[in-house]
């Protein structure tokens, strides 16, 4: 029987506006996100949808048809909307996210990134630090990105330490711009300009 590692890099999907599809950093990697991985990312959607742009509890319905229709085509585009990719320490999905609104004319995408709910409380800064270190290589030194941002409803603030360490600036902060709980936040837009394109 081959190791189970094995059986998930032989099966990987592929980003046609990749060559290198694997990044990693110790233990951890991501990967073009997986198939197999998509129930446990439901999950953490629907525990974290107070932060999310998601307007409804997503089923498994819901969910198969995003992968079998939005993701799968993601891998045919030479220049897709979105590159998602599963986070993985020593190969197990511990959480998800990518690259989103990629605008090619201008050189520019949002980092989207949720990890395992049960991480959150203890593991949060580390886990931020290790994907916005890993999704850089992707955007700064394969895609040769001009620039990627975040935009935050200002309800994490330890999203802030993480992006601070990571070397992001606060670039904008929309005032009152989202409702949450009957009261309006604001959004915080952080960036980080390729230096080296």
């Amino acid at each position: 029987m081959k190791p189970i590692g094995k059986l998930l890099k032989s099966n990987m999907n592929f980003y046609k506006a990749l060559n290198k599809q694997t990044f990693t950093s110790g233990k951890y990697s991501i990967v073009p996100l997986r198939m197999e991985d998509r129930y446990a990312i439901m999950k953490w959607r629907n525990e974290q949808i107070y932060h999310l742009r998601q307007h409804k509890t997503l089923t498994r319905e819901d969910q198969d048809k995003y992968f079998e229709t939005v993701v799968a085509n993601l891998f045919k585009k030479e220049q897709p909307d979105q590159i998602l990719f599963s986070y993985l320490e020593n190969d197990i999905c511990i959480g998800y996210g990518g690259l989103v609104h990629i605008n090619w004319t201008d050189k520019n995408a949002e980092i989207s990134f949720i990890m395992n709910t049960e991480l959150e409380n203890d593991s949060f800064l580390k886990h931020w630090s290790v994907f916005l270190e890993l999704i850089e290589d992707v955007a700064f030194d394969e895609l040769r990105l001009h620039k990627i941002f975040t935009y935050a409803f200002d309800l994490r603030f330890h999203l802030y330490e993480a992006l601070k360490k990571a070397r992001f600036k606060e670039e904008a902060r929309l005032k009152e711009h989202c409702l949450f709980d009957n009261e309006y936040k604001d959004v915080v837009i952080h960036s980080k300009i390729n230096n080296l394109c």
